[in-house]
């Protein structure tokens, strides 16, 4: 069989009674942090970008798929991309790799649910299926495609996307393969705007969800589609990893090797590959103190130090910018403790500028990805050093450390607590619950935006 032929026949296969138990409290888990984390999102500019464009687009309409945080209603695929952005707003979404799939796919199963009344049975299923597909290709490509300029979420998120979007559907094996192939030929996206600071990257998750949709819908109306999409002679592996594909051991992998246990959540406001270097430079300056330090030293993987906006030394005036940069979030860190969002956006801290002037990077093929070690030398000529070794599973939060954390981030944003327990009891309750108690939740927000005007 091809790649999407296998893939459709272990999507089709995912329920309740095939998924092993500690896979859909993980998919659960992912759930409650994507819903949190977009809770703590209202306050950032992006999402009303999205909105403005969409509702240009595609108007009001309702019935119709609520744009969370506002309140109108618009198509499902105009929601879908306003709806990213906002979950996207802190960048503190989950992680895959390099990919950020929870962005994608839990606006559009929303949206999906609400305007098409897809049973709750399937959520969990086609959570599943997308952290499953795209995680797989990720894991397996990543390393070819990100060194290209390529973004992750933008190349492997449209089959992700179609892989849930099939599943909340409940389409047949052939229909399912058809909407990979469709999204294997919708993919793409580069990574420059992190490097120029400049938020194009933002609105690329909707975009993404969006195609996983139109992919499933085209599949649905019964487009004629490549079967050897992926691994084909120009096919996704070849065009974009540049790579020779191995069939057989991807297909081994499905159902075996859970990629949902490789998602990582985000403990702070910045790029996925900087939670280590802050969590390592908060240890070294409980270590240090208050010292006085003349220069600091960052060795990290040759992979993470060389994604785009990683090595920028500033200055800056967006944060998209500093939570790229290595010197900025380090040199911040160590001045002032964990960053917030506050932080990450004082551009013109003297004392921050200073130390990231004498921060160095360290490309280090024995550091391994999500591992750092940070050197600072003190004005007494002393040297204190942080060696940190951090795996994905350390950021792979249960659902207490999750609760924990979206609160404290909704703590900072002022979302109601009412909020964050319907969000909890919708995750939980699954498959029992309505697709309304999200909403509901997210109307909290509508309220705090109507006060503050």
């Amino acid at each position: 069989m091809s790649l999407v032929e296998t893939f459709a026949a272990f999507i089709a296969r995912l329920n309740a009674e095939t998924i092993p138990t500690e896979v859909l409290e993980r998919a659960r888990t992912c759930l409650l942090n994507g819903y949190g984390v977009g809770l703590g999102c209202h306050d950032t500019p992006y999402a009303p970008v999205a909105r403005k464009a969409v509702l240009a687009m595609d108007g009001e309409r309702s019935p119709g798929a609520t744009l969370l945080g506002d309140g109108r209603q618009t198509s499902p695929g105009g929601a879908v991309l306003a709806n990213a952005a906002l979950f996207h707003g802190r960048a503190q979404e989950d992680a895959s790799g390099a990919a950020h799939f929870g962005t994608e796919l839990i606006p559009l199963a929303t949206a999906m649910i609400e305007t098409g009344g897809y049973p709750l049975d399937r959520l969990l299923p086609a959570l599943v299926a997308g952290y499953e597909i795209g995680g797989l290709l990720e894991e397996a490509y990543a390393g070819k495609t990100t060194p290209a300029g390529l973004r992750s979420s933008t190349v492997y998120g449209p089959l992700a996307c179609a892989a849930l979007a099939a599943r909340l559907m409940d389409l047949p094996k052939d229909r399912i393969a058809a909407a990979l192939s469709l999204a294997a030929s919708f993919t793409g996206g580069n990574l420059q705007a992190f490097a120029d600071g400049s938020d194009e990257w933002r609105y690329q998750v909707g975009m993404v969800a969006r195609s996983g949709l139109v992919a499933a819908e085209l599949a649905r109306a019964g487009a004629r589609t490549a079967p050897h999409a992926i691994e084909g002679s120009a096919g996704l592996i070849r065009t974009m990893a540049r790579s020779e594909p191995d069939v057989a051991a991807l297909a081994a992998k499905l159902g075996h090797e859970w990629k949902i246990h490789r998602v990582a959540f985000k403990p702070f406001p910045v790029c996925a590959f900087n939670q280590s270097p802050v969590t390592a430079a908060l240890r070294l300056r409980a270590a240090i103190g208050g010292a006085e330090q003349r220069r600091v030293t960052v060795r990290m993987n040759p992979y993470e130090m060389g994604y785009a906006g990683m090595d920028a030394a500033g200055p800056f005036d967006s944060i998209s910018g500093t939570l790229m940069s290595i010197p900025f979030c380090v040199a911040s860190t160590l001045i002032h403790g964990a960053p917030s969002m506050q932080r990450m956006t004082t551009y013109d801290d003297p004392e921050v500028n200073a130390l990231m002037a004498r921060v160095e990077l360290v490309s280090d093929n024995s550091v391994a990805t999500l591992c750092c070690v940070i050197e600072t030398e003190l004005s007494d000529g002393t040297r204190a050093i942080e060696d940190l070794r951090m795996t994905a599973s350390d950021y792979a939060y249960g659902w207490d450390e999750t609760v924990a954390l979206i609160r404290r981030i909704g703590a900072e944003s002022d979302v109601p607590q009412r909020a964050y327990d319907l969000i909890e009891a919708f995750c939980r309750d699954l498959p029992a619950g309505s697709i309304a108690m999200v909403l509901d939740a997210f109307s909290e927000l509508d309220k705090l935006d109507a006060a503050a005007e």
